[in-house]
């Protein structure tokens, strides 16, 4: 197949058309409100323009016209009452008061531009950050409106150790040369019926429950189509699940051992010889030294560190050596580690190993219409302003590929004003405080010392009252147009506006507009449409054109390792320094790191600090997904809200029992950082060792200026802004706590 040679559905109706009376328009998910996928969706609208249905898309080979509640509840997001609706700002010495004014989108314009503008001018462009939350489109429009405007701190506000998503990327980029992802068929429009494809025997589901969230473009359902086509899988999860218990092997690991376990399978499948020789010896480089660094980890010793019994780490590791193909879908909970690159590097060593690397039914390399993670437009920012990136002399593994600001340094200078102080934050599709922040209460402190901060986001959040001088309001995606040019194996994908809230404005949209006054040359496109066709340039359509077209599949082949596909030079092998997949990596060693995977003990916890266990006696885990909300979204909305309507933990009877607790009342969880309130929900599918409970929680009923009672249920107050060796990670899923009951008036 030629490169240029994109395969389509074939489509029975046009991308608009009339059923009843309603309009129908398909589009894609892939922005606020909802999550990181981008399914197919069918998008009513009435004769008034107002969105009345959404409907799962048929036609879309991506989730076949099935959607989770998340989806079935946008009306009820875009047509809240409490959106924001027009641009307001107030006086700084306002912040935290709900003190608002409106403005038009010129007079916000004028007043933001003109603002940075004059920052930088003064002070350098480097003192202004600009900070995203999760990312689905909004990474292409902020990277490019920092480095137009001169910012090298772009970053992940304020995620300590960058610990979402980005440590798994830049771990494989440094070790293999890129990211691999579980073929599930996604990438060719047939799906399943594709010749070339083949079912995985073996899918291993590491850290992640699919059927609520994921990353990497990947549909949990596909795993139930996979299972009816003979798929066996294994979890590697802390909790008991539905999918768990339809798995072969069910590894109930103490949350943070998960390096630990890795190695002790990969022990087993060296030491009994079960590893795919030819491609080790062909395609991998440093076996011998990672043969002898899993002898560190038999598997008695990892039963001893992980809690899983050592005849269930072998029969694991022959289960996964003896399946051909084999996959892997990971998750977080790798990711949400101190030490998260080298337990990532033993997680997917696995795989390496046993040769399922870019074959049918394995881990394969995705196709990419734009290098999604690499940001968009990191030529128009100078090596001088680079230069000046926080963290970046620190942490010398930044420099692979990913030009964000390291967050727990730059909260270092933002409340040290070393090596440079810092002056102005833009916050986009980022609730910090309420969701991605360890140490919230350090994290707003930090924003109340910048002089101006602009929050844009689709509802007035715990971030925006607590330290915005500008709130500007985002569209949700029925009210924007758009591209789904994301994570995993991409696909041209359209987001199609076909309502209006308001005076929302897509992302896209407003970052045009700020673009155009802080850096024209930059930002020449007329209209969002010419600038979506511009990204887009490569596939010789235009937005509109993929519009009628999409989804756009790109040109795919299996082990193209062996055509020099995956090279810039067009050698074969892989876009490492040794062209080999690097199980001791050259480039971590350069950096200083340990160029092997090892395991961390999780500190706090029973192994590390074995003294604090008297008093916080339980492991703590945090950021169980839920069907009713993304992160800290959906909060307002009473459908989902009746399905979770309160934060809760999840306590074993045993446990909860012993401290004489009882369902639904309202509980402490405590450490040495701090405490969070919970409801307590007893289940069996936890460890009596260990409680679970969610994240991302705020009250918006509650009232503004107390910031919707977000401190009172903040689980990020237990979590420190401490980050690992390589400058990604952080405990964010293993602690430890105490539990007792709040008191009446607490």
């Amino acid at each position: 197949m030629a490169e240029n040679e994109y395969l389509t559905v074939p489509h029975e109706k046009p991308y608009k058309y009339q059923e009843g009376d309603l309009t129908v328009t398909r589009g894609s998910a892939w922005t606020g409100p909802g999550c990181h996928l981008g399914c197919g969706v069918l998008l009513y609208t009435d004769d008034d323009g107002k969105l009345v249905k959404v409907e799962g898309d048929p036609e879309n080979p991506y989730n076949d016209g099935r959607l989770c509640v998340r989806c079935l509840a946008l009306p009820e997001v875009t047509n809240h009452k409490d959106r924001l609706l027009y641009p307001m700002k107030r006086d700084p010495k306002d912040r935290g008061k709900d003190k608002w004014e409106r403005m038009s989108w010129d007079e916000a314009i004028d007043l933001v531009a003109g603002k940075l503008i004059e920052i930088r001018d003064k002070y350098g462009a480097e003192t202004v950050i600009f900070g995203q939350g999760t990312g689905r489109d909004i990474s292409s429009w902020i990277t490019r409106l920092a480095w137009s405007y001169g910012s090298p701190n772009y970053t992940c506000f304020a995620l300590s150790g960058l610990a979402c998503y980005l440590p798994r990327v830049a771990g494989m980029a440094a070790t293999c040369g890129g990211y691999t992802v579980a073929d599930c068929s996604q990438q060719f429009p047939d799906r399943y019926d594709n010749p070339n494809w083949r079912c995985p025997e073996l899918m291993v589901l590491w850290g992640n429950y699919p059927l609520r969230a994921n990353s990497d473009g990947f549909y949990g359902h596909w795993m139930i189509d996979l299972m009816k086509r003979g798929m066996k899988i294994m979890m590697v999860d802390p909790r008991v699940t539905w999918l768990s218990l339809k798995a072969e092997a069910h590894l109930r690991l103490r949350p943070g051992t998960d390096a630990a376990l890795a190695l002790g399978m990969m022990n087993v499948i060296i030491n009994e010889d079960l590893y795919d020789h030819d491609f080790v010896e062909k395609w991998t480089y440093g076996f011998d030294e990672l043969a002898e660094r899993v002898q560190e980890y038999p598997p008695s010793k990892v039963a001893e560190i992980t809690w899983v019994p050592e005849e269930e780490i072998k029969s694991a590791a022959r289960m996964l050596a003896n399946a051909k193909p084999a996959a892997m879908q990971w998750g977080l909970a790798v990711d949400m580690v101190k030490e998260a690159l080298p337990a990532g590097q033993a997680i997917v060593g696995l795989f390496q190993i046993t040769g399922n690397v870019d074959v049918p039914g394995g881990n394969i390399f995705p196709v990419e219409l734009i290098a999604y993670s690499g940001g968009w437009g990191g030529e128009l920012i100078s090596e001088e302003q680079k230069a000046k990136r926080i963290g970046l002399d620190t942490y010398p593994l930044l420099a692979l590929g990913f030009q964000v600001a390291q967050t727990d340094e730059l909260m270092k200078t933002m409340l040290t004003d070393k090596p440079y102080k810092m002056r102005g934050i833009w916050l986009q599709t980022n609730n910090a405080i309420a969701c991605m922040g360890a140490e919230p209460k350090m994290v707003l402190e930090a924003l109340l010392r910048l002089e101006f901060n602009v929050v844009v986001d689709l509802f007035m959040t715990p971030t925006a009252m607590a330290c915005a001088d500008v709130v500007l309001p985002a569209a949700t995606y029925p009210e924007k147009d758009g591209l789904r040019l994301g994570d995993g194996l991409q696909r041209g994908e359209v987001i199609n506006k076909v309502c209006q809230i308001g005076e929302a404005k897509s992302d896209a949209e407003i970052n045009l507009m700020l673009g155009k006054r802080l850096n024209p040359e930059a930002w020449p496109w007329d209209s969002i449409e010419d600038m979506l066709s511009s990204m887009i340039a490569t596939t010789g359509m235009t937005f509109p054109e993929l519009r009628e077209q999409a989804p756009l599949y790109l040109p795919f082949e299996y082990k193209r390792y062996e055509t020099g596909k995956l090279r810039a030079d067009g050698q074969p092998g892989f876009n490492t320094a040794t062209g080999r997949i690097e199980l001791w990596s050259t480039f971590y060693n350069q950096c200083g790191l340990d160029p092997m995977p090892y395991f961390d003990e999780p500190n706090p916890g029973p192994g590390a600090t074995p003294e604090l266990m008297d008093e916080y006696p339980f492991v703590l885990t945090t950021g169980a997904r839920r069907w009713s909300s993304f992160h800290s979204e959906h909060r307002q909305l009473d459908r989902l809200r009746r399905m979770d309507p309160w934060p809760y933990i999840e306590i074993h009877p045993d446990t909860a029992a012993e401290l004489g607790f009882v369902d639904g009342e309202w509980v402490w969880v405590e450490n040495q950082m701090g405490r969070a309130k919970r409801t307590v929900k007893i289940t069996p599918i936890v460890d009596p060792r260990v409680v679970s409970c969610d994240h991302g929680w705020w009250l918006p009923e509650k009232g503004p200026e107390n910031l919707y009672d977000v401190f009172d249920v903040n689980i990020n107050n237990l979590v420190p802004m401490a980050c690992g060796k390589s400058g990604f990670g952080a405990n964010y899923k293993t602690s430890i706590c105490k539990l007792y009951k709040v008191e009446k008036g607490e």
